[in-house]
């Protein structure tokens, strides 16, 4: 393999305010090592998404030491995120607990660019108790991103509940015609409820991004 399989977008961070992070699941493990070298020249901080546990343990131990694993949401970041400046302004919330690893994968790239945020777990609609219980601990948050599989129903809820911008990010759990999220994507786009936004199937990182620029768009710029 050359140097050449691999560019980084170094002024990525620079143009939009979010770096270049490494979709990791489909690429080599020659390709990940040539990514930490390009990004270790470049005094570049890095995440790595999707990253596969057995991707993980066969890199090379130097660059492996290198790197903060987390096997649930399969990311991790090269060199050291910034600590959070501020209170949580954003809520993660969860219809299931089988969510969680898409939620873990958003929470890990707010976490990744210095923003904490608030989890809240298992409150889908089969319990609305659950959530009615929290509900207030939502709703205080300027933008909730919320992951639901099945019908997808608890983005819909939220959104028609809370005043801050909903985030539905469709997870591909559930059974037969659930078709591992088809039909919760399919809900939510269809969702009346007004202003919904919906990522990709099981797109936490996304998610999170979406979330980072809403925050972003009503602060000056560092320039």
């Amino acid at each position: 393999m050359t140097r050449s399989d691999v560019t980084l977008d170094v002024t990525r961070g620079q143009r939009i305010g979010l770096g270049e992070a490494v979709l990791s699941d489909s690429k080599t493990v020659e390709q990940l090592v040539t990514v930490l070298r390009q990004a270790d020249e470049a005094g570049l901080t890095m995440l790595f998404t999707r990253l596969r546990p057995e991707q993980f343990s066969a890199l090379p131990a130097p660059w492996r030491q290198r790197l903060q694993y987390e096997e649930d949401s399969r990311t991790a970041f090269f060199g050291d995120p910034p600590p959070p400046e501020r209170p949580a302004e954003i809520a993660v919330v969860t219809a299931g607990t089988s969510d969680s690893r898409i939620a873990r994968e958003a929470l890990r790239t707010l976490a990744f660019y210095g923003h904490a945020a608030l989890e809240v777990h298992d409150v889908g609609v089969a319990g609305l108790w659950r959530l009615q219980r929290r509900l207030a601990d939502i709703e205080a948050h300027r933008v909730v991103i919320a992951v639901a599989g099945m019908d997808g129903a608890l983005p819909t809820v939220l959104a028609g509940l809370v005043p801050g911008l909903v985030i539905a990010v469709p997870a591909d759990t559930g059974y037969g015609i659930a078709q591992r999220g088809v039909t919760a994507l399919h809900s939510l786009l269809a969702s009346c409820a007004p202003g919904l936004v919906v990522v990709n199937i099981g797109n936490g990182y996304g998610a999170a991004c979406a979330a980072l620029r809403v925050l972003s768009y009503d602060r000056p710029s560092a320039s």
